[in-house]
């Protein structure tokens, strides 16, 4: 039988969580350009290093609840929520038509991969 975990394990495990990097697929060039259309357009003030962290996605959940209806906390979590209003903004560039369905399936992917090489 394991051992509790200490207190700084949990706080270990806890602080990674909160810095965890969900690029949906995307190079670390096509993360850096969305960090820079970020950085331009929502506030975005953390590095660009093409790691799309909590911070990038706080930024990108400021876009979407303005023009593309997400409803959620801006909390930097990629729940099915930040997904479907990236597929509506994706759908609306053309980019992406498939179901808004709040899965980041491979047609999501493709969709937001395209457009990152663009923005």
């Amino acid at each position: 039988m394991a051992a509790p975990a200490t207190a700084q394990e949990r706080v270990v495990t806890a602080e990674a969580g909160t810095l965890a990097v969900v690029n949906l697929g995307l190079s670390s060039a096509q993360a850096k350009n969305v960090q820079r259309w970020l950085k331009t357009y929502h506030g975005y003030t953390g590095a660009i290093d093409g790691q799309l962290g909590t911070n990038s996605w706080k930024a990108f959940q400021r876009c979407l609840k303005k023009y593309w209806g997400y409803t959620g906390a801006i909390d930097g979590i990629v729940g099915g929520g930040t997904v479907s209003a990236l597929q509506r903004l994706l759908k609306a560039n053309g980019y992406y038509n498939g179901p808004i369905d709040g899965i980041a399936g491979d047609g999501t992917k493709k969709a937001f991969a395209t457009w990152a090489n663009r923005v």
